[in-house]
């Protein structure tokens, strides 16, 4: 067995930095937890007309609708089985913003074909998202969004492109200081830039079956299709 992200990529899994081919190979095979923690310099959102959608995201950890610089920051990358049998890697972001925490949450499988990671947002998997991942020149690794679906009951529906985003993860390991970098922007092609962030963390590893899932980590309610 393999981690998601190595079976997705193949053989250029091999081209990222070894840091970074660590970290993602967390999963059920490797049986490790990772967590990173580290500052954001800059979270930012556009218009003041992204703002409301930016606040209903929000109600369910999806996107974050608030903005700050020097943001402390945790991610916590956390191998499960969900309740289908699929292996599920989490992808649950907290910033700490004066006053109030702000949660970004997504839940990562492998889709059925095995050709891309299928990206589960939100306490209610209401949104998923496919993702395509890519190693650059440099070691760093690409991620980019392709369709979005939003489910819920019988509703499975593709989002619309005016009500849809594309979202862009540039993720590296920076040798000077021993910490990884990541830059996320989220763009929708009527509204322009919704919402990003970047800065720079470490990371720990522990073991999982000592760890564990810690509660409230996975979502409320989970989603079968994909």
């Amino acid at each position: 067995m393999t981690s998601i992200f190595r079976s997705v990529m193949g053989a250029d899994f091999e081209r990222l930095h070894p840091r970074l081919q660590h970290r993602f190979s967390v999963g059920t095979a490797s049986g490790q937890v990772c967590t990173g923690r580290g500052v954001m310099d800059r979270v930012w959102h556009g218009r003041s007309l992204v703002k409301p959608f930016l606040a209903l995201g929000g109600t369910r950890n999806i996107l974050v609708p608030r903005q700050g610089r020097d943001v402390p920051f945790v991610i916590e990358n956390v191998p499960y089985t969900d309740s289908f049998g699929r292996e599920t890697v989490s992808f649950v972001r907290t910033f700490h913003f004066p006053g109030r925490e702000r949660r970004f949450d997504a839940q990562m499988v492998l889709s059925p074909k095995g050709d891309r990671v299928l990206d589960y947002l939100g306490t209610h998997q209401h949104l998923a998202s496919e993702l395509h991942f890519r190693a650059e020149p440099d070691g760093s690794l690409l991620i980019r969004s392709g369709e979005h679906r939003f489910r819920e009951g019988p509703v499975d529906v593709r989002v619309p492109e005016l009500l849809g985003a594309e979202a862009e993860v540039r993720e590296s390991f920076d040798e000077s200081t021993g910490r990884f970098r990541i830059r996320v922007r989220v763009v929708n092609r009527y509204l322009g830039p919704l919402f990003g962030y970047e800065g720079q963390f470490t990371v720990t590893y522990a073991d999982v079956g000592v760890c564990g899932v810690r509660p409230g980590l996975r979502p409320v309610r989970e989603e079968a299709r994909a």
